[in-house]
């Protein structure tokens, strides 16, 4: 039997969430209404063939059927209202802070006006703050595009720098190492903007070496395979770099062949600055709470793990150092309580 004894522990608990694709947010109930709100035919004949579609094993099968999801986001509204439906799962996850990626490539190359996409997103982040929940944004380069296109992408970005905390980097992985986007992050740092980079998801510790040290982010998005260089350990520990880990992610898409397996124990074990997140809940099986829950129930992290996990994810935010301040004390005192 699972142990639940920590679920009100994991329910109540302040934490950020560091890691979370909107797009991959984007339940099949949503999508279906955004389809028949914009016309669109989907080749699915209901919501349980739709989520039967999301039985897949790796990374290019699941962003396949990601962009195709995403093609039902054409208006401003679209955007607020996909954001909004996180918002809302987040705040009931006591999610305190949420910074999330948006892919912009995935919808200007359809022609949808970035506008479109910044200025819905934004008008949710600021709606979300009656949840109590305060929200930052990342614009995240397609790393299966080239460099020219991340270019073009964050100069769509400039005019609206006021609403973006950060670049990221996702897509494909494999064969499209951090080193190709040297010359477009540098640019991103002098216009002031944070730096992360997914790395060693299914990619090589040489990847996490190259986004540390080639493209110098500020965040590691995965980094899982870092464990695999006890050198490369050393040097995150000693950086005090933050690792954006995403438990039902990494089982999904077969990172992780074995939940018990996860290496998330052995990563605090180390000293690394672990944080947990969901990535893309809709089509990963869960929500913040879910992904802590994937790990105490089968007794990979206890109560004081869970503390940790959650003073990382503020730690390792991009928010101020005042900010990060008063959301510890609300993390120490909700543990004085419970």
């Amino acid at each position: 039997m699972p142990d639940t004894s920590l679920d009100a522990f994991v329910a109540g608990l302040p934490k950020a969430e560091l890691h979370l694709h909107i797009e991959g947010s984007l339940e099949p109930e949503l999508m279906f209404d955004l389809a028949q709100r914009n016309g669109i035919d989907l080749p699915y004949a209901s919501i349980e063939a739709l989520r039967a579609a999301y039985d897949f094993s790796n990374l290019q099968d699941f962003l396949d059927i990601y962009y195709q999801g995403a093609n039902v986001l054409r208006t401003e509204e679209d955007f607020y209202d996909l954001a909004m439906a996180y918002f809302k799962r987040a705040a009931a996850d006591n999610v305190r802070h949420a910074e999330i990626f948006f892919d912009p490539q995935t919808h200007t190359d359809r022609g949808i006006p970035y506008a479109y996409v910044i200025e819905g997103l934004n008008r949710a982040a600021k709606d979300a703050e009656a949840l109590g929940l305060s929200v930052s944004l990342i614009h995240s380069f397609l790393r299966h595009l080239s460099e020219e296109a991340a270019f073009e992408s964050l100069a769509m970005a400039v005019p609206y720098l006021d609403k973006i905390i950060g670049v990221g980097l996702d897509s494909s992985e494999v064969g499209h190492p951090p080193s190709k986007f040297t010359n477009v992050f540098a640019k991103a740092r002098e216009l002031g903007l944070k730096l992360c980079a997914h790395a060693g998801e299914e990619g090589p510790p040489a990847y996490v070496y190259e986004a540390l040290d080639i493209l110098h982010i500020d965040r590691i998005d995965h980094g899982n395979r870092s464990l695999e260089d006890p050198v490369l350990v050393a040097h995150i520990v000693r950086e005090g770099m933050t690792l954006t880990v995403c438990p039902l992610s990494n089982h999904k898409l077969c990172v992780v062949k074995d939940l018990n397996d996860h290496p998330i124990p052995d990563m605090l074990a180390k000293g690394l600055r672990a944080t947990i997140n969901s990535d893309d809940p809709a089509y990963f099986g869960g929500y913040v709470n879910d992904n802590f829950l994937s790990l105490t129930r089968c007794g990979l992290i206890d109560r004081e793990d869970c503390l940790t996990l959650a003073r990382n994810s503020i730690t390792g935010s991009f928010l101020s150092e005042e900010r990060k301040t008063a959301l510890i004390a609300e993390i120490e005192a909700f543990a004085a309580e419970h």
